[in-house]
Order: structure tokens, then sequence, then C-alpha cells
């Protein structure tokens, strides 16, 4: 198949088949699209969908330090973090049915049994393997993309599938709020794992499989070795690879603590979801414009600039948090304003991190995710247990983590931001 029909994404579709179908996954575009997206939302989900029950949950297990409570996000994010290495792999060697369906059955099976969890431990301990499966899902639906479409088409089509993954952050922790009002905060995880269910028999009926047989690789970790070393060897793909990580931690350090910030300190109580929301899509927005600037500026002019805003507010918001409690509307602001800008920086340093690596691209991709997502996780775990009831430790790591991602670009950069460096 050559490129072009690559690029459209049109495998050996006869005549008669509609023009908008998707010749490899059995299935018309618009379906194509949505079940992607609804794929991919499991991870936002599954995040976003538990900061309002948190207090509900630590309650259940007497659990007496708040910020022992986040530890409910936190072991989520470390157990998805670290899988995503595995499943690229054992896709290419079995195929993405064969780790896709598996992975959303252990995202169901956690679900539920985190639903009946009758210790706190237990329920970490099925927040981990509920992660695993998440990764299992986001690493494979990416594969299924590549699969399917090339070059601007597939950068088409994670625009679009991207537009409804970025609606779950927005409503997310009010369904969250509204299940938990309505019944308890366990029916969350039986809806999460009902919900899976669902997705997983429309992919075993609908989406066929997009890696042929004499396509598949041996399977063979020496490759996610390789892989490894090229991004560490590599001084623009390690560079933007720990500035990623260093954003992505500021990122989840505001969700991990934003519930205590919004109900402890500011006392919004059932406002908080809504709270959240406004962040999330001002963030969404931005996000969106990203996708049609990156072609009139480029990725290095966007996400600089982005960064050194970043930067400025992050050091902003720590001199009006150590000059005193701020009231809410100043804290609001900055920090809203703090979370938009974050959102045009980690998807371009991804990209920038990637544009060396394209001979061993979808390992490196699994590498660089485990990089940056496990080093966020760890980073906002670090600062959200931190938590004093001010928000002097989220400051002091915006304006740290930002002030560091900074140094690293230029760095990578030699010196010289916006432009690609000569030689």
């Amino acid at each position: 198949m050559d490129a072009q029909n690559r690029d459209r994404g049109a495998f050996a579709a006869p005549p008669d088949v509609p023009s908008d179908f998707v010749g490899r996954a059995g299935m018309r575009f618009p379906e194509f699209i949505i079940l992607v997206a609804a794929l991919s939302s499991l991870v936002a989900l599954s995040i976003d969908i538990m900061l309002p029950v948190l207090p509900q949950i630590g309650d259940s297990y007497a659990i007496a330090m708040a910020n022992d409570r986040q530890a409910v996000l936190v072991l989520f994010m470390l157990g998805f973090g670290l899988a995503q290495i595995v499943f690229g792999p054992l896709s290419d060697r079995f195929g993405r049915n064969m780790v896709l369906l598996p992975g959303i059955a252990l995202y169901a099976l956690s679900s539920v049994a985190a639903a009946f969890a009758d210790s706190f431990t237990l329920l970490l301990l099925f927040r981990v393997t509920q992660g695993v499966g998440a990764a299992a899902v986001r690493i494979v639906i990416n594969a299924i993309v590549r699969d399917c479409f090339g070059g601007r088409e597939m950068a088409r089509v994670m625009s679009y599938s991207y537009m409804v993954f970025m609606i779950v952050p927005i409503i997310a922790p009010a369904f969250g709020q509204w299940i938990a009002a309505a019944t308890s905060w366990h029916w969350i995880f039986v809806l999460l794992g009902i919900a899976s269910c669902l997705m997983a028999a429309w992919s075993s009926l609908r989406l066929r499989e997009t890696l042929p047989p004499d396509q598949r690789l041996p399977l063979s970790f020496k490759a996610v070795g390789f892989a490894f070393s090229e991004v560490v060897s590599n001084r623009q793909a390690m560079g933007y690879a720990i500035a990623t990580t260093l954003c992505v931690g500021c990122m989840l350090s505001f969700i991990i603590s934003a519930q205590q910030i919004f109900s402890t300190i500011y006392d919004l109580g059932d406002w908080f979801p809504y709270a959240f929301a406004l962040v999330a899509g001002f963030m969404a927005i931005l996000s969106l414009a990203n996708g049609h600037l990156v072609r009139r500026l480029g990725m290095r002019a966007i996400a600089h600039s982005a960064l050194l805003v970043l930067t400025t507010l992050g050091t902003i918001l720590l001199l009006v948090t150590m000059a005193g409690q701020p009231p809410f509307w100043l804290a609001y602001l900055l920090l809203g304003a703090n979370i938009s800008a974050f959102a045009l920086v980690p998807a371009n340093f991804n990209a920038l991190a990637m544009e060396p690596l394209g001979h061993v691209a979808g390992t490196a991709s699994s590498v660089l995710g485990v990089i940056t997502f496990t080093g966020g996780a760890l980073l906002g775990a670090f600062v959200g247990n931190a938590f004093n009831g001010t928000l002097i430790p989220l400051a002091i790591a915006f304006a740290s983590f930002s002030w560091t991602a900074c140094a690293f670009v230029l760095w990578t950069e030699r010196g010289r931001l916006f432009k690609r460096p000569t030689g």
C-alpha cells in the first residue's frame, strides 16, 4: 500500500464502499472517531471523576490525614505510567485486539472490585491494576490510529478525537459528585466498570484487527532497551522529555491538590466541580487552538512562548502566596492562567522529543510516555503530599518546575529559543 493511500486511511476499500469508510478498522469514519475518543477518555475519566469524592472515600476507610486520600489518584497514575512500556511490543506481536480487549477487561474487573474493596489498601491495589488496564487501552488505541492513518490524516483523526476527549475533564467532577450524592462513591466504580464493558462489546463487535499477521513483529524487549538508549543519548529527545515531565508534574500537582485547595482553603463545597470545569474548559479551548496555530507558527514558537508565560505566571503566583493567602478571585485567576498556559506546552514538547526518533517511533513513544507520565505523577504526588492548608507548595512547584523546564529547553536548544538551532 503506497503512502498516499495510507494518508487517506483508504486501505483496499472497494468502489461501492462509502468514501469515509476506514478500511482497516472496518467502520465508518464518524464511528471510528467516537470509539477512539471514548476509549481514550477512560484515563481522564478515571482521575477527574474521583476529585469531588475523595473526602467520602477517606471517611469510609477512616483515613485521618487528608493528604493520604490523594493516593486514590496517585496510584492510578503510577500504574498507568509504568505499564505503558509493556503493551506496545505486545500489540506489535499479537495484534491490537488481542491486547485491547484484555486491557479493557482488566480495567472493568478492577473497577468493580474497587467498589467492593473492604480496606483502603485493597482499594489502592485495584486502582493500580485499573491504571494498568487503562495503559493498555491508550497504547493500543494510538497504535490503531497509526495503522489506519498517516501524515496529516492521522493528525486530523487525533484532533477530532481530542475534541471529544477534552470534554471529560469538564464534566467528570460534576458527574462524580452527582453520583455520590444520589447513591454513594462506590457506584462511581461500578459505572466505570459497566461503561468499559460496553466499550469492550462495541470494540469486539465493530472494530476489526488493524494489524495484519504478516506485519507483526517478533516480541523483543531488546527493542525497548534500544529505544530507551536512543532517547537518553539524544540531546533533543532527552531535553524535551525532561521538560515535558516537569510540565506534566505541574499539571498533576494541580489535579491532585485541587479538591483540597478549592474545598479546604476556599470552602467552595458543591461548587468545586464547576470551578474545576471552568479551568478545564479554558485548557480545552487552548488545546484545540494549538492544533490550528502549530501549522502557522511552528511547535517551537508556540511551546517556548507558552513556557515563558507559564514561568512568569508561576513566579507571580509564588510571590503573591508568599505575601499571604490571596483572595479566591485572585488565586483562581492565577491558577486558571497557569493551567491554561500549560495546555500549549506538553503536546508540542512531546512532538519535538519524537522528531529525531523516527527510526524507533512506536517504541520510543511508549518510552517517552513512561518517562513523562510516571515522572510527572511522582512530582505531583510529592507536591500533593506537601499540602499544608495554603497555596504555597503548589506555587513553589509551578515556579520551580517551570524554571527548571526552561533551563532544560535552553540546554536542548543550545541557548536559542523559538527557532531550530543550526547544526
